[in-house]
This record gives structure tokens, C-alpha cells and sequence, in this order.
């Protein structure tokens, strides 16, 4: 018994062995993406799923990341979170107790992100999520969790600033945001902006996410607002104004954030998306230059041309997110499967990273209220106009100026 026992325990040991040896001898970076691939929040999970796959193939088509003289390919493997923070969680761990991966590309939406974040923490697993935006994941502090789209309390005041300077000069709002984390952020620093840039708030709601919109606008109108100021995701943005419509009452500016700039916002509205504002940091149009890809606009052609849909700048930030990982695997000299030293070299080359991309500059902050989330960008107000993205502040970026006063619905 004895020497069976013997004999079982070693051939453990030269399984073990072995089965180290494979995984040491993989020859390409294992990389997770936990995303909203159904759910509520599906449309803008795919948009992230666009920009991480562009940024796999891309790399692919190279031969992959470059350490030491040897090139490595990356093997995207997802999870689906659900558009539940509880799935994302869920997922996270699967993706690095089963799956081993080297490292995240992180989700959709903020809520699924401050639910994922403690998962990796805990593992020691670094993300990088190139879509959620509220601060209250840097306000944490997650020691492995990074973003490449700025907080949206930076951009959204930037946007609301720029409104508050046309003329006539906006003079009271009405702010609503729906009950998750993204929204109610943006409706938050909307809230603050209009504060701090005199403008009046006549109401201020947060209302259930899916919540018909026809109650609180049908008493907004009665107060007659200036600015009607509106934090929610995808369908919610396109509800707001079909709502504005349905009750006739035109403000003189709507602005929103996200989901203004993703092609699905102009297709389902039409005329009646013109004029709508947005808050953004990146377009097509801007004069950015990196590698991958040289300009902003080749990679907006590049995405046409493979997924027959424009790139906003989710798609474009979470593609940037692939680039930040590509080099700092290269300035960490890491090779596949990470160990855990690895992973802590690699943290430490994120956030001594300092790049030019086509989605512009990324550099991660190391301290203060926006902890790792990209402190490279500056903010851009954008409008619909004529079925188009365009950039309408700041001023020495601007494509066209602001339309403003809105036209009402009725005489489109």
C-alpha cells in the first residue's frame, strides 16, 4: 500500500511538473474581457467588444507583442457579465481562477466595474477598462484597476461650461439622471457645474433606470428650463427625446454624455437627434497621431471597414486600453503566464506610462481623486448636426459652432 501510495505521489509530482512546464512555455498573452454582452446594456458592451477585438487583430496581424527580441500573440477570452455587477463579479472570477489569464480589459458600465474591481484586487489580477467612467471607482483606489476614458464629472462640467457661454446665456436647467452608477454620476457633475456656473436648477431627479420619462418632463415643462441636463445609457437618451417630442417642448439645449456620439443614437432619432449636445474626448477628426495606428481618422476608417459602423469614443478608448497593456508588457519585459512578481512589474509600468495614441495621450494619475483613470485627455463638447458627430468646443478644435437655440421639434 505503501508503495503504491509512493508510486501515485510521484507520478502527481511529474504531472505537476509537467502541466508547469506547458503553462511556462505558453507562447501568448491569455488576456480576460469581462463585458455586457446581454442585458440591458448589451449595445454599449459590444461597442467595448468592437474596441478590444480591433486592438487583438491589429496586434495579431503584427505578430503580436514584442518582449525581448520575441513576439507574443494575445488570445481575447470574455465573460459575459450580464449587465449584472453581481455577474461581473461572477465572471471575473472564473476568467482568473479557471481560465488563468494575465490580465483584464474591463467592462461596459461602471456599476459591473466597482463590482469587478475587488475581485481582482484580491487576486492581483491588473484591469484596464476602456468605458466606465464614474468616479467613484477612483475614488477607491484600486491598486490594479485602470481607465482610459476620464471621469465624467471632468467631462461632463466641461460640456454644461461650454453651453453656458452661448447666447442668450442659459439661465436655469432641470437635471435628471437614472439610478445607477454612470448615471447619476453625470447627473451629479452636471448638477455641480450648473452650481458653480450660476445656473439655475429648477428640479433635479434620479429616476429608475427604464423609468418612462413622460411624467417628469410633462412637470418639467411647466418650469420652462433653458437646459434640460440628462445622465442615463443608450436606449435611455434616445427615450428622453422621443418623450421630449411626444409632449412638444423643445429646451434651448439638450445635453447628455454618453450614447450622443454612438452611431445607434442618430439612427433611431433622425432629424430629431440634430442639435442634441454631448460630452466627449475623442472624434475622428481630431489631430492625433500614435502607432497601431497613425491618426485618429485611420482608425476610424480601419473600424468602419471591418465592422461597417462608425467608432465613437468608447469604442476608440476601449481599443486604446489593448495599446496601454501592449506597452507596458513591453517597458516590464513580462512574458506569458504572469506571475504574480509580473503582475506587480506590470502595475508599475502602467502607471509610469506616458504614450501618444490615436485616441491621444495616455497617463495614468498615481495619486489624487482620479487614481489611475486617464489623466491625459481634456474634454470636447460635441452636437449633432446634419447627422453627424461634430466638435463644437473648445474653440480651437472646433469643427463648426454651436447650434443654438434649439429648433423646436415641430418645425424639423
Amino acid at each position: 500500500m505503501k508503495k503504491f501510495l509512493m508510486i501515485s505521489l510521484s507520478m502527481l509530482f511529474v504531472f505537476t511538473l509537467s502541466f508547469g512546464a506547458v503553462a511556462a512555455d505558453r507562447n501568448y498573452f491569455k488576456v480576460g474581457v469581462v463585458t455586457s454582452l446581454s442585458g440591458d446594456l448589451a449595445t454599449g458592451g459590444n461597442v467595448t467588444k468592437r474596441g478590444y477585438d480591433l486592438w487583438a487583430k491589429k496586434i495579431n496581424e503584427m505578430g503580436g507583442i514584442e518582449v525581448k527580441g520575441k513576439k507574443y500573440k494575445v488570445k481575447l477570452v470574455y465573460a459575459d457579465a450580464q449587465s449584472e455587477p453581481s455577474q461581473g463579479a461572477s465572471a471575473a472570477e472564473r476568467l482568473v481562477t479557471q481560465e488563468k489569464v494575465d490580465f483584464v480589459l474591463g467592462p461596459y458600465s461602471s456599476g459591473v466595474t466597482i463590482a469587478t474591481a475587488p475581485v481582482l484586487e484580491k487576486y492581483t489580477v491588473p484591469m484596464i477598462t476602456g468605458s466606465a467612467e464614474s468616479p467613484l471607482i477612483w475614488r477607491q483606489k484600486f491598486k490594479f484597476t485602470f481607465g482610459t476614458i476620464p471621469p465624467v464629472n471632468f467631462t461632463g462640467a466641461a460640456a454644461l461650461t461650454a453651453i453656458s457661454k452661448l447666447k442668450p446665456a442659459p439661465k436655469t436647467a432641470i437635471i435628471i439622471g437614472s439610478n445607477d452608477t454612470f448615471s447619476k454620476s453625470t447627473a451629479e457633475a452636471f448638477k455641480s457645474a450648473a452650481k458653480k456656473l450660476g445656473i439655475k436648477i429648477l428640479k433635479y431627479n434620479i429616476v429608475p433606470s427604464g423609468q418612462d420619462l413622460i411624467p417628469f418632463l410633462s412637470a418639467a415643462r411647466a418650469l420652462r428650463p433653458d437646459i434640460i441636463a440628462f445622465g442615463g445609457h443608450d436606449e435611455e437618451l434616445i427615450n428622453l427625446v422621443k418623450a421630449l417630442k411626444q409632449i412638444n417642448y423643445t429646451p434651448k439645449a439638450l445635453i447628455m454624455h454618453y450614447g450622443v456620439t454612438e452611431p445607434a443614437f442618430v439612427e433611431a432619432l433622425g432629424k430629431n437627434a440634430e442639435e442634441v449636445f454631448g460630452a466627449s474626448v475623442w472624434t475622428e477628426t481630431l489631430p492625433l497621431k500614435g502607432f497601431l495606428w497613425k491618426t485618429a481618422k485611420a482608425y476610424a476608417d480601419e473600424a468602419v471597414k471591418t465592422y461597417k459602423v462608425p467608432a465613437d469614443y468608447t469604442q476608440a478608448a476601449s481599443t486604446a486600453a489593448g495599446i496601454a497593456f501592449q506597452m507596458a508588457v513591453q517597458k516590464a519585459g513580462v512574458i506569458p503566464p504572469l506571475d504574480k512578481g509580473e503582475r506587480e512589474a506590470l502595475i508599475k509600468a502602467l502607471e509610469n506610462l506616458d504614450i501618444k495614441t490615436f485616441y491621444g495621450r495616455i497617463k495614468f494619475a498615481k495619486s489624487g481623486e482620479f487614481y489611475h483613470s486617464n489623466s491625459g485627455l481634456h474634454p470636447i463638447t460635441v452636437q449633432i448636426q446634419n447627422g453627424k458627430v461634430v466638435v463644437v468646443a473648445p474653440k480651437d478644435e472646433a469643427q463648426a459652432k454651436a447650434k443654438y437655440p434649439m429648433i423646436p421639434w415641430n418645425k424639423r
